[in-house]
């Protein structure tokens, strides 16, 4: 095949691509900055107004979707500018253009409304219910693109879950930057239960979604390892990994919940993300892991990286800086 990906950079973009690859399809990438990846064709290009839209999409059989504005910084217009109308235009786009799939990546944010998830599977999205400009967006561009899929244009939403790795600029970097600072703290004993990825799980599944079953289109799949951990142990292992001193406080809920609303109203006109948020507080303090039976099953798909293997590579990766 011939694969366009938006948003080849970046920790899950670059997995994604060099999985495609991997599988020996050719691949493009179209993204603001250039992702350096060898053997991929490369345009940059904005997907909220773009210049060279034919061009990339030109003799593309599947798309695949990671694009897209992040975290909570910026209005809620930003935010349904590039990751809903800017996926509405790559829908209609692929479509004109005789793209035969089209794999869009969400979140399990688009159906957590904060109660605990416990072994559950992909639930409906819900625009109206979830938190957050980001969640909201996002899924109303899964129902967009899930709404889209046809006998001759099969759409299929992933939602991987906290996917971290080796170079993680996100997630990881943000721990170990904390617990150097002294600033890494448990909420309720962090005893909560949580799924992760490991990249390279998180990019093979991309990869297969290429060849799912045709039962796989039309859904929204979860994506992660399958083996849920406590926080504590997650925090504490990044942690040990990156030779930083681990968390030695916990604080309550309650109490994490309100410095979380204070830090977001006090970052309310920054352009740079506040050092704690409502929803990284809930994240931290409420069970959620999932059952990926039905995605193994339907895109042909499992782990190949345990979360012992990954963070094996996490400290021999820190090992090397």
């Amino acid at each position: 095949m011939r694969v366009l990906v938006t948003g080849g950079t970046g920790l899950l973009g670059s997995s994604v691509v060099q999985e495609i690859l991997n599988l020996g399809h050719e691949c493009v990438v179209v993204q603001r900055n250039p992702s350096g990846i060898a053997g991929a064709r490369e345009f940059l290009d904005d997907l909220t107004a773009p210049r060279n839209l034919d061009q990339w999409l030109a003799e593309v059989d599947a798309v695949v979707h990671l694009a897209a504005k992040v975290g909570i910084v910026g209005s809620y217009q930003e935010f349904y500018e590039a990751n809903v109308k800017a996926t509405q235009m790559l829908l209609e786009s692929a479509k004109q253009h005789g793209v035969k799939r089209f794999i869009y990546a969400s979140s399990p944010s688009v159906a957590h409304t904060g109660s605990a998830l416990i072994g559950a599977g992909a639930q409906p999205a819900r625009p109206a219910s979830v938190r957050g400009a980001y969640s909201k967006t996002k899924a109303l561009a899964e129902l967009d693109v899930l709404a889209a899929n046809t006998s001759s244009f099969s759409t299929v939403a992933l939602r991987p879950h906290l996917v971290w790795g080796p170079g993680d600029t996100q997630l990881i970097e943000r721990i170990v930057e904390r617990a150097r600072s002294g600033r890494l703290f448990y909420i309720d004993g962090g005893y909560a239960l949580i799924d992760t990825t490991y990249v390279t799980n998180a990019g093979q599944a991309f990869a297969c979604s290429l060849n799912a079953s045709p039962e796989a289109f039309g859904k929204p799949h979860m994506v992660t390892n399958g083996e849920p951990r406590t926080v504590r142990e997650t925090l504490m292992r990044i942690t040990e990994a990156a030779g930083v001193p681990g968390p030695s406080r916990s604080v309550s809920f309650r109490i994490a919940m309100a410095a979380g609303r204070a830090a977001e109203f006090a970052w309310r006109n920054r352009t740079s993300e506040p050092p704690l948020t409502s929803f990284l507080v809930e994240q931290l303090a409420t069970a959620h892991w999932f059952d990926i039976e039905q995605t193994k099953k339907l895109l042909n798909w499992s782990p190949t990286i345990s979360i012992d293997e990954g963070f094996a590579q996490l400290r021999n990766w820190y090992s090397r800086l």
